[in-house]
């Protein structure tokens, strides 16, 4: 006969997993209920944990605080203004036009999306705000200024190497497109984390940097114990995080994601839009981002710009944008995706291809594609105006405008 010892009356209780352990794999986990902001309170160095602990945060120096209903997290000020910027490949008689006229302000706090089909100039946007053309590109017209809290006004384009180079990261950083193959193989994520800190902040001991680091890590959800890791041992969402992490390491006023969810699944491109939310709640950045989708604009984005042949053709509220579409190409946008709830709709798209930078038709850059296209549409472009009385958007379509004398006789119907 064989005895065997009784089991335990009690055991111990299994380890559950929180969610905010978990948040780092690829499976949709329920959203953590995050009850508490980052919002730093002064020289304190505390946060509150949501169980109602005091945890220490590590403190950067030179870095601003932020309180809730602060003035500067409304949205109600500029933080970035461009005006009539162009930007050029090449010079002389071959010169592409790149981007044309370009008006755009940026309020403190705001997501402002860009949106529109591959080559409409989106990305050539963000590097030349950021002065990170690559030649032959060149900034031929226009500027660009970063506005302080205390109200001064910086002009970009006229900074020096090297205070451009102090001003990028500390004020303004950017998440690039493609930004999973944008890590160095060979480094860890430690080692990739401290090196903007090293950088900006010469000061700071090491110890510091790498609390920084983990912490950083855990604001976008990954655990800090993949500081050590290569970017190889991670997933595609992790090292996109990373990039994000990365970019907000010195708590800049702007950050600019250009596609920073194209290649993910559609999983992982809803909890980086969560997180994202969550992080611009906590610490109240402006976001420019970047997408040709511009379903996930209308629920991401306070306002849109919709973007076509390097010029922008129409900027509004997102909700504006999703109820009413002013120009033919928003609403050819618009119409290219399924719609998840109300009656079926037929998806017509867009018919034919974009307009090829070099050869730009005459008048609007749209009309070869367009079903509304008058006379005048051939013949002259249109200038970005707001459409009647509505303050509110701006749209550039001769459909919301009179159209120039010399063509007023021809646009009384649309062309065939």
């Amino acid at each position: 006969m064989v005895v065997r010892p009784r089991r335990a009356l009690h055991r111990p209780a299994r380890h559950v997993a929180r969610p905010d352990q978990l948040r780092h794999r690829r499976v949709r986990q329920p959203a953590p209920a995050y009850g508490v902001r980052r919002v730093r309170e002064g020289p304190d160095e505390g946060r509150l944990h949501p169980r109602g602990a005091r945890i220490r945060v590590t403190r950067i120096p030179g870095t601003r605080y932020a309180r809730q209903g602060d003035p500067l997290m409304s949205g109600s000020e500029p933080v970035l203004t461009v005006r009539g910027l162009n930007v050029d490949y090449g010079t002389g008689d071959g010169a592409v036009h790149a981007l044309r006229d370009i008006d755009l302000t940026l309020h403190r706090g705001e997501v402002l999306g860009l949106a529109g089909e591959s080559g409409s100039g989106k990305s050539t946007l963000a590097y030349a705000v950021t002065r990170l053309l690559s030649p032959p590109g060149v900034i031929t017209g226009g500027e660009v200024h970063y506005h302080r809290r205390d109200g001064e006004a910086l002009d970009l384009l006229a900074l020096p190497a090297a205070e451009l180079r102090a001003f990028r990261w500390q004020e303004l950083s950017i998440v690039f497109q493609g930004a999973m193959n944008s890590l160095n193989p060979v480094h860890t994520v430690h080692s990739q984390l401290t090196d903007v800190l090293r950088a900006h902040r010469p000061d700071m001991k090491r110890h510091q940097r790498t609390a920084r680091a983990k912490e950083l890590l855990e604001l976008v959800g990954i655990s800090a114990d993949r500081l050590a890791a290569y970017p190889h041992q991670l997933s595609g969402g992790m090292r996109q995080r990373v990039m994000i992490a990365m970019a907000l390491a010195l708590e800049p006023e702007i950050v600019i994601m250009d596609e920073p969810t194209t290649a993910l699944d559609v999983v992982m491109q809803r909890q980086i839009l969560r997180q994202l939310v969550r992080l611009r709640e906590e610490l109240g950045f402006s976001v420019v981002f970047i997408t040709h989708d511009i379903s996930l604009l209308i629920e991401f984005s306070d306002r849109i710009a919709i973007m076509y042949g390097g010029r922008i053709v129409e900027e509004a509220g997102a909700s504006a944008i999703y109820q009413d579409p002013r120009h033919p190409y928003s609403d050819g946008l618009l119409h290219s995706f399924p719609a998840l709830h109300g009656a079926r709709r037929e998806l017509t798209g867009i018919p034919g291809s974009p307009p090829h930078l070099s050869a730009m038709p005459a008048g609007c850059a749209f009309h070869p594609r367009c079903g509304k296209a008058l006379d005048a549409c051939a013949a002259h472009v249109p200038v970005l105006a707001a459409p009647g009385a509505d303050g509110s958007r701006t749209v550039a379509c001769w459909l919301h405008r009179p159209a120039p004398a010399t063509a007023a006789t021809a646009t009384a119907t649309p062309r065939s």
